[in-house]
């Protein structure tokens, strides 16, 4: 079958069906309203035929959800599997190349850095050549301005620069460019299967969800999360049970393909109680300011390096080339624990040993200088590690465990960089689990979230609505073109404190 679409045939049955029985309820309106044509039917008889008329809408309706319900069951499952399969052989090669250099002497790392950007700046750079189309291959562009369209050309130009960047010790995620791989393999599908506009974007999430869910292991909140994060403020109910079912299929897939995945288990929680709970989401707040430190480094050492290469005119492949010899510089102080993925540190953070106050700060510095000179990886895994190093670091001053402190910063750091609260509390349940655990990841989360106010590692991410209803902003504008302002009615009380204050002061 080519399509999903309704058939023309099924259409106008649906339409005839619809003209029928609105045809019907007029006739029995004007029967009834009739003086000399009005039944003589009791008003229980009169409330039964108006129900079996509502009720003939109510079988169609049910239809057609049990029809999308089955199509969607079909169409993402095929999606996730899709996906899943092709994020699997994306990871094992990430963790086969990052293996072979992960125990290698300093001054080999130190040339592997810039080597490293010199070819990120050259795939980058000569790759989308390439694409002769006028499409871009971001997931925020296929959804938002693309109709779930992407070049499938450039399909392997990002995993490819992941891995570059990730085996020669630059810092990043591996999560970027799997979401990656599934929009375009679910934008490739939509198109063999010849699916208009919605649909695509439908199954471009589908792609997204699938993507995270795999690289996570957490299927659920990493379904949401490719959802939560294309706007601010705003989760499209139509799309969950597409992501949901997709994630899962692309989880499982990506399983039987011995992905391995890591969870954490707390032997103890402390009994919960209102203090605690403040407390935590005062750790909270501690985390979204940590995560507002990474966003503002990332974007700005971003800008820093477009500004070099247009003030000098340097050929873009060098700009890469730069950020890894400041690399190759920086490691001389910092220690190459904070390079690449940096799991080892996470996992240490997560297990209850202390932390160092800086190394947040360290991580921040490397995956900053990474990013914004030109070298490609993933944005999630480094808030992973820079929220579990804030939230262990930072715990006991509020009273709080290093291993409770670092799972509150992981989930405080993505739901505020990336402001998905929703599917940051869902993935803290599936990573740690327990009931106590979550009241204290939720409240942190939304803390957090509130915090960085209305930032976003992802300048391509929309803003839906604004956070505070002291703060307004224009909806469906990018993040790195809208800036919040101030309210106007908070503006008005302002001005009315200002002059009774010039008042009392004349």
């Amino acid at each position: 079958m080519r399509s999903f679409r309704p058939s023309i045939g099924f259409l106008r049955f649906v339409v005839h069906r619809c003209r029928c029985n609105a045809r019907n309820l007029l006739h029995e309106k004007q029967y009834i309203s009739c003086p000399t044509r009005r039944p003589q039917l009791c008003p229980h008889d009169l409330q039964l035929r108006c129900h079996t008329i509502m009720r003939r809408f109510d079988f169609i309706e049910f239809l057609i959800m049990l029809a999308t319900v089955v199509q969607w069951l079909v169409l993402a499952t095929i999606t996730g599997a899709v996906v899943g399969s092709g994020t699997s052989l994306f990871l094992h090669g990430l963790f086969f190349m990052t293996d072979r250099t992960a125990s290698i002497p300093l001054w080999l790392q130190m040339v592997l850095l810039p080597a490293g950007g010199l070819l990120n700046g050259l795939l980058l750079y000569y790759g989308y050549r390439v694409n002769t189309t006028d499409l871009k291959d971001t997931l925020f562009s296929a959804v938002n301005t693309q109709a779930g369209r992407m070049p499938f050309r450039t399909v392997l130009i990002k995993p490819v620069a992941a891995i570059i960047t990730l085996a020669s010790g630059g810092s990043a995620g591996k999560e970027g460019p799997c979401s990656h791989i599934g929009a375009s393999l679910a934008a490739a599908i939509g198109q063999v299967l010849h699916l208009n506009s919605e649909l695509r974007l439908r199954i471009v999430a589908c792609g997204v969800s699938a993507g995270f869910a795999s690289v996570f292991g957490t299927p659920i909140a990493g379904a949401i999360y490719g959802v939560e994060v294309l706007a601010i403020g705003r989760l499209r109910h139509d799309f969950l049970f597409p992501a949901i079912v997709a994630g899962v299929a692309s989880f499982q897939v990506s399983k039987f393909w011995n992905v391995p995945y890591v969870y954490y288990h707390f032997d103890t929680l402390p009994e919960f109680s209102e203090i605690m709970f403040f407390k935590t989401a005062m750790l909270g707040v501690v985390s979204g300011i940590v995560a507002l430190l990474f966003v503002e480094a990332v974007h700005r050492v971003a800008r820093l390096f477009a500004y070099v290469q247009i003030r000098i005119r340097a050929w873009p492949p060098l700009m890469p080339l730069s950020g890894g010899i400041l690399l190759s510089l920086m490691i001389l102080v910092i220690p190459t624990d904070y390079l690449g993925l940096s799991l080892p540190l996470m996992d240490h953070a997560l297990a209850g040993e202390p932390m160092p106050y800086l190394g947040f700060v360290w991580k921040i510095l490397l995956v900053a200088v990474t990013i914004g000179s030109g070298f490609y990886g993933g944005i999630v895994t480094p808030q992973f590690v820079i929220g579990a190093l804030a939230g262990n670091a930072f715990a006991h001053f509020f009273g709080i465990g290093p291993m409770l402190g670092a799972a509150i910063g992981l989930v405080g750091v993505v739901a505020s960089a990336s402001n998905t609260p929703v599917a940051a509390v869902l993935m803290g349940v599936e990573l740690f689990g327990g009931s106590i655990g979550t009241l204290y990841i939720a409240g942190a989360a939304i803390a957090a979230y509130l915090v960085i106010g209305h930032r976003s590692i992802y300048p391509e991410q929309r803003l839906a609505y604004s956070k505070s209803s002291w703060m307004r902003v224009r909806p469906d504008m990018p993040v790195d073109t809208e800036k919040a302002r101030l309210a106007y009615g908070l503006l008005r009380w302002w001005e009315r404190r200002r002059k009774k204050a010039l008042d009392r002061g004349g």
